[in-house]
C-alpha cells in the first residue's frame, strides 16, 4: 500500500478531442476548428483529413457511459479539460479589453458532468486550457500573441471556479504549453498552425512567436492561480497548478557533451515554463542557444505572481530519448535525439504506433526522481543528475498523462484491438517505476492518471492513432474496453491505501 489516501488514480481527455457537437447549445469555434477545416499550403493539415466535429460523440449523447466506465474501471478521480468556447459565449462582436459574458448551456453542461461525478465517488480534476482556443480571441486580437488574452483567461477561469468551484477540488491551468508555442507557432502542426515554413504557414515568425506565446502563457497561468487563490481557494479549498510536458532525457554517453546536452533538450522543452513558474527565471541556456531579445521579459511585478504559482508538478510524460550535442533545433535545444544507443541496440523495450515514442520505464522511474529532488539513491538505482545544484522542483507530482498506442491497433479487427497486450506491457512497466520512485526513492506522487479514457481524436494524427483503454467504433460510437483497462484497475485495487475507498 504505498499510496496515501488521497492519491487520485484515473484516466485523462480533452474537450475538442472527444466532446464533437462544435456548433450545439452556444459553443463557437475554437482554434482546432479553424486549424482542421483550413487547408494548408502543402494541402493537409490532419493525417486522414478528418475533424474533432464528431469526435467520439461525448458531448450530445455518451457522457453518461462515458463515467459509467470510470466507475467500472475503479477511478476515483477523472482528468478532464472544459472548452473555453463553450463555457464563454462569444457570439456577440467585441473589441479588445470587453470580457466576453457567459454561455449558460454550456456551463450547465459541465456541470452536470461534475455533480455525475461527485454522485459516483469520483473526483473531478478540471484543465481549464488544453489548447483550444476560442477563435473569437485569434480574430479580435491575434490570441496568444497578444498580452490582452492573459485578462481574457482569468476572466474564463473565474467562471469556472464561481460555476464549478464547490465541486472541484483539483484545478490545471494550462495543459502542456511547449506543445501549444512549439507545435502551434514554431513547427505550424497544431493549431493555429503558424511557422516559418510556407509549406505549412503563410504567416508566421518560428523565431519569435512561440516565445510571445510561451510567455503569454505563463502569465495567463500565473494570474488565473492568483485569482484562485485570492478570491475562491479560502472557501473552496482546492489545489491549483500546471500540467507540463517532459521527456526523459539521457546522456547519450558518460561525456560532458552529452550530459550538457540533456540539460539544454530539458530545459528547451519543460524547463522552458517550470523555472520561470517554480524558480522565478527562465533557464540560463535558453539565453544562450536564443539570439539575444528572443524570450520576453518578466516585470518584478509579474513575477512575483509568476514564481511559487503551482501547488504541484503536473507531469504528462510518455517517453525517453538520449540526447548528445548537435543540431540547430531551438526547440529540442540544439540537441540531436535517438533510441539508439551507442552499441546500435534500441533504447526502449518495444516500439509503438508512433515514431516518437518507445516503452522505456526506467526513464520514467528516472524523470520522476529528478523533477522531485535530485540527489544521491540509497538504493542501486541512481537517477540521471545534470545539474543537481540548479534543476529540482521539489513539489509533489502529479502524473497527469501517461499512455502508449498500441502498433497498428487501428488496422486491427475489434476482437483483436481489445487484447491490448503491448499497451498492457507498457503499462506494467511505467505503474511499476511509479511504485519504486514512491517505494524506494522517496519521490512524492500524488496522482496517475492513464491516457487515455477513450480512442479518440489525436490531433495531428486524426483518429489513426489510438491511445483509448476503451475502444471506440468510429462508425456506431460504440465503446468496448480494452485489456489495459482491466490491468490499471487491478493495480491500483492491489496498491491504494487501505482507507482509500472506490
Amino acid at each position: 500500500m504505498p499510496f496515501p489516501k488521497d492519491f487520485l488514480f484515473g484516466f485523462a481527455t480533452a474537450a475538442y478531442q472527444i466532446e464533437g457537437s462544435p456548433a450545439s447549445e452556444g459553443r463557437t469555434p475554437s482554434v482546432w476548428d479553424t486549424f482542421t477545416h483550413s487547408p494548408s499550403p502543402s494541402g493537409k493539415r490532419i493525417a486522414d483529413s478528418s475533424s474533432g466535429d464528431t469526435a467520439t460523440d461525448h458531448y450530445a449523447k455518451h457522457w453518461p457511459s462515458d463515467l459509467a466506465l470510470l466507475s467500472s474501471y475503479g477511478a476515483n478521480a477523472y482528468r478532464f479539460s472544459v472548452s473555453w468556447s463553450r463555457i464563454v459565449d462569444f457570439s456577440v462582436p467585441r473589441a479588445k479589453g470587453e470580457r466576453d459574458g457567459r454561455n449558460e448551456a454550456g456551463i450547465k453542461f459541465y456541470r452536470g458532468v461534475l455533480e455525475e461525478l461527485v454522485r459516483r465517488g469520483i473526483k473531478p480534476a478540471i484543465t481549464l486550457f488544453h489548447w483550444d482556443s476560442p477563435q473569437a480571441l485569434e480574430d479580435r486580437y491575434g490570441g496568444w500573441l497578444d498580452k490582452e488574452i492573459v485578462h481574457d483567461f482569468v476572466h474564463f477561469a473565474k467562471i469556472c471556479f464561481e460555476e464549478f468551484g464547490d465541486l472541484v477540488k483539483h484545478w490545471i491551468t494550462l495543459n502542456e504549453p511547449w506543445c501549444y508555442s512549439a507545435l502551434g507557432y514554431g513547427y505550424g502542426v497544431h493549431a493555429p498552425g503558424r511557422s516559418s515554413d510556407r509549406t505549412r504557414s503563410a504567416v508566421g515568425d518560428s523565431s519569435v512567436e512561440p516565445y510571445i506565446v510561451a510567455h503569454n502563457l505563463i502569465l495567463g497561468h500565473a494570474y488565473a492561480v492568483k485569482a484562485y487563490r485570492e478570491l475562491f481557494a479560502p472557501a473552496q479549498n482546492g489545489t491549483i497548478g500546471i500540467t507540463l510536458d517532459a521527456i526523459a532525457f539521457i546522456p547519450y554517453d558518460d561525456t560532458p557533451e552529452s550530459h550538457a546536452a540533456a540539460q539544454r533538450a530539458f530545459d528547451a522543452r519543460t524547463g522552458w515554463f517550470a523555472d520561470p513558474i517554480y524558480k522565478g527565471h527562465y533557464p540560463a541556456s535558453l539565453y544562450t542557444i536564443t539570439p539575444p531579445g528572443t524570450l520576453p521579459t518578466f516585470t518584478d511585478a509579474e513575477i512575483e505572481v509568476v514564481r511559487g504559482s503551482s501547488d504541484f508538478f503536473g507531469l504528462n510524460t510518455y517517453t525517453s530519448n538520449l540526447v548528445r550535442d548537435g543540431g540547430s533545433d531551438l526547440f529540442k535545444g540544439k540537441t540531436q535525439t535517438t533510441f539508439i544507443k551507442p552499441d546500435g541496440s534500441e533504447l526502449g523495450l518495444f516500439k509503438s504506433h508512433v515514431d516518437w515514442l518507445q516503452a522505456y520505464p526506467d526513464g520514467f522511474r528516472q524523470l520522476l526522481n529528478y523533477l522531485w529532488k535530485v540527489r544521491p539513491s540509497p538504493h542501486r538505482f541512481r537517477p540521471f543528475t545534470y545539474s543537481p545544484s540548479r534543476k529540482t522542483y521539489n513539489k509533489t507530482i502529479y502524473v497527469t498523462e501517461n499512455g502508449f498506442p498500441a502498433p497498428k491497433e487501428n488496422d486491427l479487427p475489434l476482437a483483436e484491438a481489445i487484447h491490448d497486450s503491448t499497451r498492457v506491457a507498457y503499462f506494467r512497466g511505467y505503474t511499476d517505476a511509479v511504485l519504486k520512485a514512491v517505494e524506494e526513492d522517496g519521490v512524492a506522487v500524488g496522482s496517475y492518471f492513464a491516457w487515455s479514457l477513450l480512442d479518440n481524436f489525436e490531433w495531428a494524427d486524426g483518429y489513426l492513432t489510438r491511445f483509448g483503454v476503451t475502444y471506440v467504433d468510429y462508425d456506431t460510437q460504440k465503446r468496448h474496453p480494452k485489456d489495459s483497462a482491466w490491468f490499471l484497475k487491478e493495480w491500483f485495487e492491489n496498491n491504494k491505501h487501505k482507507d482509500a475507498g472506490v
